[in-house]
């Protein structure tokens, strides 16, 4: 399988409000940058989505470091809360439903097609693809701002 490293981040101007995501994806030599969003969402929907768009990139099969500052993101793979939501039928141990679940959804599908190791970074300390990748998700929601009439 190739070794892949997939960065993500995902950005909001306001929660709800214009978002961004951006996805660096880095094999060997190789890097491909991705950038999309939303006018009216969630930070923590642009984070997932950073996270499934990369994967989605990617055109076979590989062994995936997937590097983020979200602890949402993270901590719901690490701490194993996405397996529990799937076996209760996307709801949450108090019987609320689970938050963005099509975007759960989405992931966990790709997570049963690639090897995936999650990393949690801190956000905003320098580390130049973390600063590369919001970078991309500010760049992307500033452009629903440009489109709001003054």
């Amino acid at each position: 399988m190739k070794q892949v490293t997939i960065y993500t981040d995902g950005a909001c101007s306001g929660n709800p409000g214009p978002g961004g995501y951006g996805a660096v994806l880095v094999y060997g030599s190789s890097e491909k940058e991705l950038s999309g969003g939303e006018p009216s969402t969630t930070n923590n929907r642009m984070e997932l989505t950073a996270a499934i768009v990369g994967l989605e990139a990617l055109k076979e099969p590989c062994s995936v470091l997937l590097v983020s500052d979200s602890r949402y993101l993270v901590d719901a793979i690490e701490k194993g809360w996405l397996r529990q939501w799937k076996f209760r039928h996307w709801k949450k141990a108090d019987g609320s439903p689970v938050l963005n679940p099509d975007l759960w959804r989405r992931l966990d599908r790709q997570l049963s097609r690639h090897e995936v190791v999650f990393q949690w970074i801190k956000g905003h300390a320098g580390h130049p693809y973390n600063e590369r990748c919001d970078a991309l998700a500010v760049a992307y929601y500033k452009k629903y701002l440009d489109e709001v009439p003054q």
